[in-house]
């Protein structure tokens, strides 16, 4: 699928960047705004970014996103899995 939509030259000077740039960072928030609202898996938020996992990956990192965000019910049970393991 083809999406496209007019953006305002202004937008990208007051951003101080080219079209492909703004493009790259667009998808990449979105894929993260869907990531984090648990909307979309890790590898389908990448997909959706156009960058491999460990690509989407590197750039949570850099922007100082969470990869994995539990809360503390979330990571209980998770122990709670582990402490059961042999």
């Amino acid at each position: 699928m083809h999406i496209s939509f007019s953006i305002d030259d202004d937008i990208l000077l007051a951003l101080r960047e080219r079209a492909p740039e703004f493009t790259r960072d667009l998808r990449f928030f979105a894929a993260l705004t869907w990531y984090r609202k648990g909307r979309l898996s890790l590898g389908k938020a990448a997909e959706l970014a156009g960058e491999s996992r460990l690509d989407f990956i590197e750039r949570l990192r850099v922007e100082q996103e969470p990869i994995f965000d539990y809360d503390e019910d979330e990571m209980a049970t998770i122990f709670a899995d582990v402490g059961k393991l042999p």
